[in-house]
């Protein structure tokens, strides 16, 4: 197998090369110059995070980032898709301004902001792909339009896929809402009678009317079931659950073959940063972040996406877990993080199905800056 490159900068910092240089250095090491070129129309895709998120990455970092695009005389802008969930951002104008409030606000990144599936999350362009599951895929269609792009992604731990990356942010994070569904369709949950109260914070949750209560007992219709994941999370009793091994495997798999529809048609054409610092145990999808698992690493840029996930899923396991947080075990350095915050999820398939597809290697060099 060949190996691909992943930068590696600590979060060390001086007079001489603060973190903002760091990114830049990144960037060059990367061959950005090689990869973007005057007048590119470039996707700088990143997350703009829930309200009441403040683990997701920091709009000055993004700044950066942009300022380095505009300098090779690209147009960048910073995009994201709607969501499935309730939230700030199911729909264009509620995910605008949800970003603009996080800081994303043109004042800050010097681009401007644009959701890439449109005013309600459709408009998509269908993508061919030759996946062990998918033979096509539905992605926003500002991503596929744009000429070049730049994958911002926050690393952290995820709730459906182990943990979220550079391969989470492509799969997911580009794809429109029925490209989300198709991705989320193996999850629908049962609930475990026993322990349901009826208190009805599922169905407070539910964005798409798929959960009542009968005789006491919540009930999710599986047909109307998007597979958000949102009542699992929000149940105080843990009576929500999901037949996880099959259908996180799935997701997985699905995720890596949208991941790579997602990219399909910018060969040479992208660059991926991944910042392993605030690494929460779920996703930024929540209108909260708990404590980091793990201290701040750094940051690691490539133009291989699945070396980068990785490199980080290493680098995060190799560190000394911090005792308040939410991780259950692993502590140690070398003990699987993911599954102390996820025990259930096999982390591992979301890597090997995005090299099976082609969309990178596992295999990597790490290069310290």
């Amino acid at each position: 197998t060949t190996m691909s490159k992943v930068f590696f900068a600590d979060m060390r910092a001086s007079h001489k090369e603060n973190l903002f240089d760091k990114i830049a250095r990144l960037l060059t090491m990367c061959g950005l110059a090689q990869r973007v070129n005057e007048g590119d129309l470039t996707a700088v895709k990143i997350h703009f995070g829930e309200k009441g998120n403040s683990a997701f990455i920091r709009p000055i970092f993004a700044r950066r980032v942009v300022d380095e695009l505009k300098k090779l005389g690209a147009k960048p802008f910073l995009t994201d898709s709607s969501t499935l969930y309730p939230g700030e951002r199911k729909e264009a104008v509620s995910a605008l301004a949800c970003g603009i409030e996080n800081g994303f606000a043109y004042a800050v990144v010097n681009a401007p902001l644009i959701i890439s599936d449109g005013l309600r999350g459709v408009t998509e362009t269908t993508v061919p792909v030759a996946g062990e599951l998918l033979k096509e895929v539905y992605i926003g269609t500002e991503i596929v339009e744009a000429d070049a792009l730049v994958a911002l992604s926050h690393f952290k731990c995820h709730e459906l896929t182990g943990f979220g990356g550079a391969i989470k942010n492509l799969g997911m994070g580009c794809a429109s809402r029925k490209g989300k569904l198709v991705q989320h369709s193996t999850v629908a949950p049962v609930v475990t009678a026993r322990h349901c109260t009826a208190c009805g914070l599922c169905i407070k949750a539910c964005a798409h009317d798929a959960i009542r209560i009968v005789d006491g007992v919540a009930v999710i219709d599986a047909i109307k079931c998007a597979g958000c994941s949102r009542c699992i999370t929000v149940c105080p009793t843990k009576a929500v659950a999901i037949q996880w091994n099959e259908a996180a495997d799935l997701v997985m798999k699905k995720m890596a073959e949208y991941a790579s529809g997602a990219v399909a048609n910018k060969q040479g054409k992208t660059v991926y940063l991944n910042f392993i610092t605030q690494v929460s145990p779920a996703c930024d999808c929540y209108g909260h972040c708990d404590a980091p698992i793990v201290n701040d690493i750094g940051i690691c840029a490539s133009t291989d996406p699945v070396a980068l996930d990785q490199a980080c899923a290493d680098l995060v396991n190799n560190a000394r877990g911090n005792q308040d947080s939410a991780l259950k075990s692993g502590h140690e350095p070398g003990g699987d993080k993911f599954r102390g915050c996820w025990p259930e999820i096999p982390w591992q398939v979301q890597l090997e199905h995005a090299e099976k597809v082609g969309l990178g290697s596992r295999s990597y060099e790490l290069v310290k800056l």
